[in-house]
């Protein structure tokens, strides 16, 4: 909330500091050459940028569809969220149930009574999307697969899926299982910025595993069936997924430059399709939109008065990171515009809003991010904020 002005020390009051985001790449009227972004066969599909969140295409992509074996990216980043916290080790051997053997569809050969390395699973269901991976690795976190999926959700809503909901680890026919390209996107985002040191499997593009018990010779490769990480060298992830029902699906995510997209395809006639526009949607984004760094998260941005305080100015920052994601060549429109609230009294504690940073092309604003208090304020002695209101009131008469 910005509060009326009043002349009071520097800062104190409504404090407007603007200053251009240079990102050296002269203006040529850019925005008039970005073109619509490609109308798809598909269903449902979105095209976002994954350090700023920006969507930059998208059809549909808040309708829920069953997302088949994209499914196994939510059991994925929960192995993965279970082996950092500690709770599971990346070599504790997974117990094969019977259940778990008997899965149908695609599979990465394990047997029932077998104890499998956590690691293995893992890979089985990333790199070969492995029906009996998924439930034995989800019968060992939560001890059933209906009880994974309790978790599943959970991780879910807390992730800011809100149009998604499991009830398996696989994504196995099954009803009100379903999820959405959005949510998808936003749980492909967090794959790949959560846990860093997992994402390779992902691009993994052979996996083997087991042995045939009558000759003992090592049981046939199996390859990843995202086509686009033969044909793309930037894609390096993520999964691919099939049902009858709602067709094929895609998740895939590429890296160039330092910069990095994902789109979700989903309802794709063939494999071949859903690969192609996926691979459109990706040349779209890279060839159309730069990012600009604004502001660095956790970093002093300007120091604001405090009434009544124990101390008389505290430091202002942004959370996280602030990258808006803009048309190729507009970049250098930008400025940002720092507000303070008018009248700020303690006690403040850290992470308090305390005003907005407002990224700004023109008269439109294109990103909004509130200031948080860097550090907790006590409030001040008796004699200090009487002092400080006899000093406000006579400030507001002027």
């Amino acid at each position: 909330m910005i509060k009326r002005k009043h002349p009071a020390r520097r800062l104190a009051g409504l404090v407007t500091m603007m200053f251009c985001l240079s990102t050296g790449i002269a203006r040529v009227q850019a925005s008039a050459l970005i073109p619509a972004a490609p109308k798809l066969g598909s269903k449902s599909y979105i095209l976002m940028d994954a350090d700023s969140g920006e969507i930059l295409a998208a059809e549909k992509i808040d309708e829920p569809m069953h997302p088949a074996s994209l499914t196994k990216m939510m059991t994925s980043y929960i192995g993965e969220a279970e082996v950092a916290a500690g709770n599971i080790g990346r070599s504790d051997k997974v117990l094969v149930s019977e259940k778990a053997w008997r899965m149908g569809g695609s599979t990465m050969f394990i047997e029932v009574g077998d104890r499998v390395p956590v690691e293995e699973l893992l890979k089985g269901i990333i790199i070969v999307s492995g029906n009996d991976a998924s439930v034995a690795l989800a019968e060992h976190i939560a001890g059933s697969e209906e009880g994974f999926s309790q978790m599943m959700n959970g991780t879910a809503r807390k992730l800011g899926m809100v149009n998604t909901h499991f009830v398996n680890s696989s994504g196995w026919p099954a009803e009100d299982h379903y999820s959405t390209a959005r949510d998808l996107a936003v749980l492909s985002k967090h794959i790949v910025q959560d846990y860093p040191e997992d994402y390779h499997l992902y691009a993994q593009k052979y996996f083997q595993y087991g042995v045939n018990k009558r000759t003992g010779e090592p049981l046939r490769r199996q390859a990843n069936r995202n086509r686009l990480l033969w044909t793309n060298p930037s894609v390096d992830g993520l999964k691919t997924g099939h049902i009858e029902a709602t067709g094929y699906h895609l998740a895939a995510t590429a890296l160039r430059d330092n910069r990095r997209l994902i789109t979700v395809i989903m309802g794709s006639n063939s494999e071949k399709q859903r690969a192609e526009e996926a691979q459109k949607l990706l040349t779209y984004g890279f060839r159309f939109f730069e990012n600009v760094d604004v502001k660095r998260g956790g970093q002093p941005l300007e120091s604001v008065r405090i009434w009544k305080g124990a101390e008389d100015e505290v430091n202002v920052m942004i959370e996280k990171d602030l990258i808006v994601t803009v048309p190729r060549g507009t970049g250098k429109d930008l400025t940002a515009v720092l507000k303070v609230d008018s009248t700020i009294e303690a006690p403040i504690t850290r992470g308090q809003p305390l005003g907005s940073l407002k990224v700004m092309r023109g008269e439109e604003v294109v990103k909004e991010v509130p200031l948080l208090a860097q550090r907790s304020v006590e409030r001040g002695g008796f004699f200090k904020r009487v002092w400080d209101s006899i000093v406000m009131f006579f400030s507001n008469l002027f």
